[in-house]
């Protein structure tokens, strides 16, 4: 039976995590507080004024957090994934989980993609809930709502959607009208759309002053659902802030090459309750 170690994304942080670990690593830790400018594990325990909702604090707090506790699964030879998966930002942790870039280089991407989409504000994320993903567009289309873009396909009938304020609202309208249920997401701006082509561009001017490893053990891309390829990670990296999170057909692939899929999450817990549903459906990935 295959199995998969699962990173989460944004939304994972919480008050008081890391409190585990960071003793553990002093010298990782200090090396985070040192690039970061403030002494991360403090801001982890006190979460004062709600730094950790703010994206720039975010991503590099849970970056270097499932980073600890992943050399902790190392340190104590738990099982070895046959593939890694991480949504969002969570693929980062995934692809240094695979040797293609270690802790220090990791935590500078994840740095820079943080102040990025921090930057890219006036708009927001939300949740669509027990709809799929096409009878989505379908609304949308019938309303004439153009602006909003899919983000993300967690489950079969959970999709995120991202846009500007004003045609997240008008966005709402059309569900409202028929009764769809959504959530709007705690982000500071419409990440994984079009909007955030200008922090694409910015970010793969970065990425190109990286050398990337060949992973030791596959990693699945958000963009494609498909493994990575040796060559591509910088365009596919920064299409990863353009294009939706194909979590769905992640998962669907690894099941088409051998189902059952047994899961671990490191960081989180709501991924593998995706991937349950996933799996219950029945369904292949797309070819």
């Amino acid at each position: 039976m295959p199995f998969a170690v699962l990173f989460p994304g944004q939304g994972a942080q919480f008050r008081g995590m890391g409190a585990d670990v960071f003793d553990h690593y002093p010298a990782l830790t200090e090396f985070a507080c040192d690039l970061l400018g403030y002494d991360l594990a403090a801001v982890c325990r006190d979460n004062p004024d709600d730094i950790l909702a703010r994206t720039e604090c975010t991503q590099p707090a849970l970056f270097v957090v499932n980073a600890l506790h992943t050399f902790e699964r190392e340190r104590r030879e738990e099982r070895r994934a046959d593939y890694y998966l991480g949504h969002s930002l969570g693929e980062y942790n995934a692809l240094l989980a695979a040797g293609v870039f270690d802790f220090q280089t990791g935590l500078r991407l994840v740095k820079k993609r943080g102040e990025l989409m921090a930057a890219a504000s006036g708009g927001g994320m939300t949740a669509v809930l027990d709809i799929s993903g096409q009878r989505l567009l379908d609304i949308f289309e019938e309303d004439g709502v153009e602006a909003v873009d899919v983000a993300g396909f967690n489950t079969d009938d959970q999709t995120v959607i991202a846009g500007p304020d004003e045609a997240l609202r008008g966005a709402h309208q059309a569900l409202t009208r028929r009764d769809v249920r959504f959530v709007p997401l705690r982000v500071g701006g419409p990440f994984h759309s079009r909007y955030m082509d200008a922090a694409r561009v910015e970010f793969e001017e970065y990425l190109r002053e990286f050398t990337f490893a060949h992973p030791h053990t596959p990693v699945i891309a958000n963009v494609s659902g498909l493994p990575h390829v040796r060559g591509e990670f910088v365009r596919t990296l920064g299409d990863q802030l353009t294009r939706p999170v194909r979590w769905t057909d992640s998962i669907r692939h690894l099941l088409d090459q051998d189902s059952p899929l047994e899961c671990e999450e490191v960081g989180g817990r709501s991924l593998v309750g995706m991937v349950r549903k996933i799996s219950a459906s029945g369904q292949r990935a797309p070819h």
